[in-house]
């Protein structure tokens, strides 16, 4: 019809009229307009957020490549733009790294930027009391990567952070499931006193007797190291051995976010030292038959292990005693909110079961954070978490099976455990028996966390904000031991102890900008206070073992003991943040913080002050024709801390009590316990740092160097005194020390690109504490002030040293030791003569070297090919001189089965590292501590995982999938003899002996899976 129309038309037309030029025209748009509408109608709508972490990216800019689309992201991240399937999309951020992504056929896209280096000195870091660009931050600020918060199997957040902060000193001093890390950050300013930072969680200090365990690790948005005196100084005396802020995750505007992250896998033990075999177990009773002229032909010493050595029959104790251990973590949050109420709610249960028998730790952990505006001028939040820790269970002893005969018998003839494997060696027991018998070990932490704050209009600027948290720590703990250990009345005890904590904290803070100039202003009044509270009772004389510890008066004897104490802080503090034209910098703080622990004669009050200036010269003119200098900022800062230093009623007289027969009654008798002193005060630290942040070559290199020096005086020492008084000592304000060092921070960008990326994060530091005075006694020979040899306490050098004899190998045969050793025999120990008296004694001992290594490092090698992420991480510690438990065999080394790695001297193989196994030799080594270099480099973590792409999540109905695999503690480089270099383990009844545990390598792989 359309064509007959045309036909009409045209069969009108008349000359000199111009249709037909109009009609092609007509007809050429109406084509260009179906072309137009083809491909209108190709598009679809795509959708989806851009994300960093788990945070939305505001203003990144999403285009369509090779066209000009392009659409820019809100607050949340979130954006729209029109696309055809199958076509790129180019996302890109000043601060990140560009990112493309594929349309498909749901039109939903959700990006994972990461971070380029030039954004640290952009980004907003938490400062204390307040937030900072890092561009304007004047004090020595590190913060923690935060990937090392996923994908990695630990069970405390601290684990996490070890090695990867410089200035940070992370111990694992026990890899017992649920203990927890020691830390320390830029060495030791104390001697006596806690040298550990303050943890602060959510702007509220976490209380001394809440644990790291307490942090759920998946929780955490940021944390911050606050390491000079002008940054810590804002927590005044808390303050004084640095600060580490943990912020955790807030809800974000949009709908609900479901994250569930879940990781499971095992742990092994790393076998560094192995029992020697039973044919050398044998070997070596008849070495030490031999070097001690014993007559005694029997093949082995005791006899179950004779009985046991003829009828072939041995035992693997480790083995015995050991198990696949497993570690499962799950996590579930949930996040969201609108533009005026926000929330993020989480709960974490993780499950370990230790690669020892009977040690395991089970933890559920739940959270809930939440932000209300009320208000334009009023807003107030909430943060509860609470947190149950349980480590019950009898344990086997992985010492006792590591040290047992090989020859022992491991059951009875009923198949119950033997009591003395060796009988009739006595001293040592059958390393299972501890599975027998009960243990309960429990705790528990509920805070609660609130805030208000306000904004009033009237002053622009101005801002009052209130916080206020209570902490209730609970912890339970009972032991039986009955007839399955040989205990024939049974015993049983128990403890629980309760702590409370409140703090009130009044914020204002003030900020105001014209021209070129920026000032704010915080101000704090604070009051804090805590009460302790533990009861104990114990029982003994059971006619069974039924009742365990749960009814003590079923005990024939009880005993029965509590006790309570309690302490208070109010501070005051004030500081001043200016800066002009983002070059010029100047920090100043003050604060003054007044504690019940101090005496009577004192104001119980410490001013702490501090000054900071920051110089970005990259900010200047004149650096204008640097163009590889990105950044570059010096600072420098100095001020006074403070530690309390002291416990509870440590400055009062005290007296014990005793019980004694008085005419056939027991009466309860006073003896005199602690002399106080109500002039203790403070000890004090004044600390000057200089820094220097910078990027360079296109952010691709960027970095910090730090170099500090600290004094702290009037340290608590306890001074001796006459025993006249009835008392040995007292506390006084004494002693004095020196702390230097040097932190390097190194980040580059090795390879950049979109498909392929290599970055590297390689951190340094190295300290040098010493003691520059203790009690003030001068030796009137020398003119020096006198050490303190019995503490291991010495002018001039670290404050924890290693002080012994210096070994030079052992005697052999045809050498004369007569001359320096008179005693001393082939195999017996060679120590130098220091002195030159021709005498070895005490006069011939001298510092050895510290404890504490002399540098710590980390490098991190992250690899990004499209999907896959390949993150190495390598940390070590150097110089440090550790006492070797594992080659101190005392006056056992006879009747113990020593490691096969060990060895000893004889005639046939006299080597010139070891003794013999004689009892003079034992005498001779004169309580030799055997002080080896406990350097070593480790494997410490590998991740690689896998981002899901977005066809495939489209698929499967899920917002975002992370799968990997991570593997912990995988190798270590070192030269150490024992377990681990880093590792306490102790001789048979000393220190925590019972629970030394092998050092483990977990392997696991893991989800994190993101809902739609």
């Amino acid at each position: 019809m359309k064509i007959r129309l045309l036909q009409m038309e045209y069969s009108s037309y008349k000359p000199g009229h111009s249709w037909p030029i109009l009609e092609k025209l007509k007809i050429l748009m109406l084509m260009i307009f179906s072309l137009v509408s083809a491909s209108l109608f190709a598009q679809q709508r795509v959708t989806g957020r851009v994300i960093a972490g788990e945070s939305g990216v505001s203003g990144a800019t999403v285009q369509v490549k090779e066209t000009n689309a392009a659409a820019v992201t809100d607050s949340s991240g979130n954006f729209s733009i029109n696309a055809t399937p199958g076509a790129t999309i180019v996302i890109t951020h000043i601060n990140y790294v560009s990112q493309e992504a594929k349309v498909t056929s749901s039109g939903k896209v959700n990006v994972q930027l990461q971070p380029t280096v030039a954004q640290s000195m952009l980004e907003v870091v938490v400062v204390g009391y307040g937030t900072q660009k890092r561009s304007d931050v004047t004090g020595s600020v590190a913060s923690v990567p935060k990937n090392r918060f996923s994908q990695l199997p630990v069970t405390n957040v601290m684990q996490a952070i070890q090695g990867a902060v410089a200035g940070v000193n992370v111990s694992v001093n026990s890899p017992v499931p649920g203990r927890t890390a020691s830390l320390q950050v830029r060495g030791m300013n104390s001697i006596t006193a806690n040298n550990s930072p303050l943890i602060v969680l959510d702007g509220v200090p976490l209380p001394d007797d809440a644990s790291t365990n307490d942090i759920n690790a998946n929780d955490i948005a940021s944390m911050e190291i606050l390491k000079d005196a002008s940054a810590v100084a804002i927590y005044g005396v808390r303050g004084s051995n640095g600060v580490i802020l943990i912020t955790t995750k807030r809800g974000t505007t949009g709908k609900p976010i479901i994250r569930y992250n879940v990781y499971s896998g095992i742990e092994n033990i790393i076998e560094t030292l192995n029992p020697s075999s039973p044919e050398r177990y044998v070997k070596k009773w008849a070495d030490y038959k031999k070097q001690n002229g014993l007559s005694d032909t029997s093949i082995l010493n005791n006899l179950y292990e004779r009985n046991n050595y003829y009828a072939g029959k041995t035992t693997d104790w480790v083995d015995a005693v050991t198990q696949q251990g497993v570690l499962t973590d799950h996590n579930l949050s949930i996040s969201g909110g609108t533009k005026d109420a926000k929330y993020y709610i989480s709960g974490e249960y993780l499950n370990q079961k230790g690669a020892v028998k009977g040690y395991q730790y089970k933890r559920i952990n739940l959270r809930s954070n939440l932000d209300v505006n009320i208000t334009d001028w009023l807003s107030a939040g909430t943060s509860f978490f609470y947190n149950n820790n349980n480590s019950d269970g009898g344990r086997a002893n992985f010492y006792l099976a590591h040290t047992m005969s090989p020859y022992g018998s491991l059951y009875d003839a009923n198949g119950q455990y033997t009591l003395y494997p060796m009988y009739p060696e006595l001293l040592y027991l059958n390393p299972l028996l501890g599975l027998t018998t009960d243990r309960l070990e429990r705790s528990n932490n509920l805070t609660g966390t609130g805030y208000a704050e306000i904004k009033p209009g009237f002053i622009k600027g101005l801002k009052y904000r209130m916080n206020a948290s209570y902490s209730l720590l609970t912890s339970r703990n009972g032991t039986y031991e009955g007839r399955s250990v040989n205990n024939q009345l049974g015993s049983a005890t128990t403890q629980n102890t309760e702590a409370k904590n409140w703090i009130i904290e009044n914020i204002l803070s003030y900020t105001k900008d014209w021209n070129e100039h920026h000032v704010d202003f915080t101000g704090l009044y604070s009051a804090q206070e805590k009460v302790y509270y533990k009861n104990n009772s114990s029982a003994s004389g059971f006619i069974n073992d039924y009742s365990s510890f749960y009814n003590l008066s079923a005990g024939a004897t009880q005993t029965a003991g509590s006790y309570q104490d309690g302490s208070n802080k109010l501070s005051q503090m004030g500081r001043i943040n200016y800066s002009y034209d983002s070059r010029y910098l100047f920090t100043v703080t003050a604060r003054r913080d007044g504690a019940s622990v101090f005496g009577a004669n004192t104001t119980k009050y410490g001013v702490f002050p501090s000054v900071a200036l920051g110089w970005n010269l990259h900010n200047e003119k004149f650096m204008s024709g640097f163009e590889k200098i990105n950044s570059l900022k010096l600072r420098a800062s100095y001020g006074k801390t403070g530690n309390e230093a002291i416990s509870i009623n440590g400055t009062q007289t005290t007296a014990g009590t005793n019980r004694i027969p008085f005419n056939g009654v027991t009466t309860i008798g006073v003896l005199a316990s602690n002399l106080g002193n109500a002039d203790l005060h403070w000890e004090s630290t004044k600390g000057l740092n200089i820094g220097v942040d910078f990027s360079i070559y296109n952010n691709r290199i960027s970095g910090t160097i730090d170099a500090f020096r600290t004094n702290t005086e009037d340290l608590l020492l306890k001074r001796n005194i006459p025993n006249i008084t009835g008392y040995s000592n007292i506390l006084d304000n004494l002693g004095k020390t020196k702390n230097k060092g040097i932190e390097v921070t190194l980040n580059t960008v090795n390879i950049p690109g979109n498909k392929f990326r290599w970055e590297s994060n390689l951190n340094f530091a190295s300290y040098r504490n010493e003691i520059a005075s203790l009690y003030g006694n001068i030796d009137p020979v020398t003119g020096k002030e006198v050490d303190d040899i019995s503490n291991g306490w010495f002018i001039g050098q670290p404050v924890r040293v290693i002080y012994d004899y210096t070994m030079e190998g052992v005697w052999q045969k045809g050498e004369d030791p007569s001359a320096v050793d008179k005693t001393a025999k082939p195999g017996h120990l060679k120590f130098k003569d220091i002195n030159g008296d021709k005498l070895i004694d005490d006069k011939d001992k001298s510092v050895l070297g510290s404890r504490l290594p002399k540098w710590t490092g980390g490098l991190t090698n992250t690899f990004h090919y499209k999907n896959f992420h390949l993150n190495i991480f390598i940390q070590t510690s150097q110089g440090a001189l550790r006492n070797n438990v594992n080659l101190t065999f005392a006056d056992e080394g006879w009747r113990i089965n020593i490691p096969s790695e060990i060895n000893y001297w004889t005639e046939e193989n006299p080597i010139n590292d070891r003794p013999s196994l004689s009892d003079q030799a034992r005498a001779g080594a004169r309580g030799y501590a055997y002080p080896k270099d406990a350097s070593y480099t480790r494997i410490k973590d590998v991740t690689l995982s896998y981002t899901m792409p977005q066809s495939i999540l489209d698929k499967i109905k899920l917002g975002s999938l992370t799968l990997y695999a991570s593997g912990r503690n995988l190798y270590t480089f070192t030269d150490w003899q024992g377990w681990d270099p880093e590792q306490d383990f102790t001789f048979r009844g000393s220190g925590d002996w019972v629970n030394n545990y092998p050092p483990v390598r977990s392997i696991v792989f893991g989800a994190n899976i993101t809902l739609r």
